[in-house]
């Protein structure tokens, strides 16, 4: 019956959407920014290059901040 799919809780979770990973992609490419990067810079990074570079904030406001 179908009382077996509400028990596994895998199957019923929410998942992931296009539109929210898109926002969250956003904001963090404008927390990039605010941390003194070029635009231009935060342009051509990717997804996984950005999440890596946020780990660290203070080292890449020092980077940038010194290159001024």
């Amino acid at each position: 019956m179908a009382t077996s799919i509400f028990r596994n809780k895998n199957l019923v979770r929410p998942h992931k959407k296009g539109k929210a990973r898109r926002q969250r992609v956003k904001v963090q490419r404008k927390r990039l920014v605010g941390l003194g990067m070029p635009e231009t810079a935060v342009e051509a990074l990717n997804v996984a290059q950005i999440r890596a570079l946020l780990r660290r904030p203070a080292e890449v406001a020092g980077r940038y901040q010194t290159a001024e």
